[in-house]
């Protein structure tokens, strides 16, 4: 890979240790994917913020880079293992408090922004057609590339963190145009009605499609709650972090014409067989998570008005995970307090993928495949997928209906 003069000074050590250590990582991952060149990015999302998957090796890496190391790029986190200002609430133990805590000192130190959020386009921050970034969560960087039209690859923490530190990432993959193009077509035969559909279209198109960009007729205009729940849905269960949905997404028109031969369809039977995949036997729910993604405030109105005059029920938590932005935007507008008041938490700056959770609950009810496939995996749970009404009712009884 081509690197300019002032690349090989930073390479040379001449921009300080981080700067070295980050133009090493750029340069081996151009090296093994092919990249020509190192290109600019107008902005960076970094994934790995929780202590939870970071440990004591994570934190002494960051530690160590916050040194002398300093953003080039406007830089944000991905959700931390906890809500930063509530945790105690929230049930974190203080000592993962305190070690979190000091992940995120590192990122501040080197000049990032501490929001945490897996929905950074909810918050102001939505990159324009065509622009070239580095993010990192899955299902943001799903809707960087397919809703917004913007360039990145599906970045690790080290990576994406590597970009920060130069403003530059290799240009290969997702960044290209041939690496945009659809490999297989995609026939929606099926009415979509519900935030929690959209997530088991996800299920269905991710494991049909694999590793292959996705080609999607069929779908008729979906909101953006419904497309978020997509993207992380997609692309946790197989697809790559981009797809075409045609007359929805700013690049489908261009292949719509001339789609890839290679076409599944997707029936009524499909996705009811996606929820019967996502949900177990079990009647009985001490935990619901709304907000994997993070929610919009359209979700949390929703939530709300659920939940006035209500409570929830005796041995159940009720979280709504949000970036904080939107939080005090539903205080603002009195959301907040009707949920809190019924027995709702907030959860900002976390998820109930990335929080300390295992052991603490034995059945969570979520709007999320992404979430179900989270909580089975990370934290042993028994999950049931619906629509945010359904999570809502469980909140309020205990019992999934």
């Amino acid at each position: 890979m081509f690197l300019s003069v002032e690349d090989e000074r930073i390479l040379a050590g001449e921009g300080g240790d981080a700067a070295r250590k980050a133009m090493e990582i750029l340069a081996a991952l151009g090296d093994i994917f092919g990249a020509d060149e190192l290109i600019p990015i107008r902005s960076v999302q970094i994934a790995g913020v929780s202590y939870h998957n970071l440990g004591d090796a994570g934190l002494e890496f960051l530690a160590g880079l916050a040194r002398d190391g300093r953003v080039k790029v406007p830089t944000f986190l991905n959700p931390a293992g906890m809500d930063l200002e509530n945790w105690q609430a929230l049930g974190i133990p203080p000592d993962f408090a305190t070690k979190q805590k000091l992940v995120i000192e590192a990122f501040a130190k080197m000049g990032i922004q501490t929001t945490c959020t897996c929905t950074p386009y909810l918050i102001g921050i939505r990159p324009s057609l065509g622009d070239h970034v580095a993010w990192a969560e899955s299902s943001a960087v799903t809707f960087c590339n397919s809703v917004l039209g913007a360039r990145t690859n599906r970045e690790g923490g080290p990576s994406a963190l590597a970009a920060a530190l130069i403003g530059k990432t290799p240009n290969y993959g997702l960044h290209l145009d041939e690496g945009r193009k659809p490999t297989i077509t995609v026939k929606v035969e099926t009415p979509l009605e519900a935030l929690s559909d959209f997530g088991a279209l996800g299920y269905v198109i991710g494991k049909k499609a694999e590793n292959q960009i996705p080609l999607i007729f069929g779908v008729n205009n979906p909101n953006e709650d419904y497309l978020k729940s997509f993207c992380a849905s997609v692309v946790t269960y197989g697809s790559k972090p981009l797809f075409h949905m045609v007359g929805v997404t700013p690049e489908a028109d261009k292949f719509k014409d001339a789609a890839p031969a290679e076409t599944i369809t997707i029936t009524e039977s499909d996705i009811k067989d996606a929820y019967a995949a996502l949900e177990d036997k079990v009647d009985s729910i001490d935990f619901v998570a709304i907000g994997c993604p993070h929610c919009s405030i359209d979700e949390i109105k929703e939530v709300a008005d659920l939940l006035r005059d209500n409570q929830v029920a005796p041995g159940v938590e009720l979280w709504i995970c949000c970036a904080r932005p939107i939080k005090v935007l539903a205080d603002e507008l009195g959301y907040s307090a009707a949920i809190e008041e019924a027995g709702g938490k907030f959860a900002c700056d976390t998820c109930m993928a990335v929080a300390p959770l295992k052991g603490r609950f034995k059945a969570v009810a979520t709007t999320s495949a992404k979430g179900c496939y989270y909580s089975r995996g990370h934290n042993s749970m028994l999950t049931k997928m619906g629509t945010i009404k359904q999570c809502i009712d469980a909140a309020k009884t205990g019992r999934w209906n």
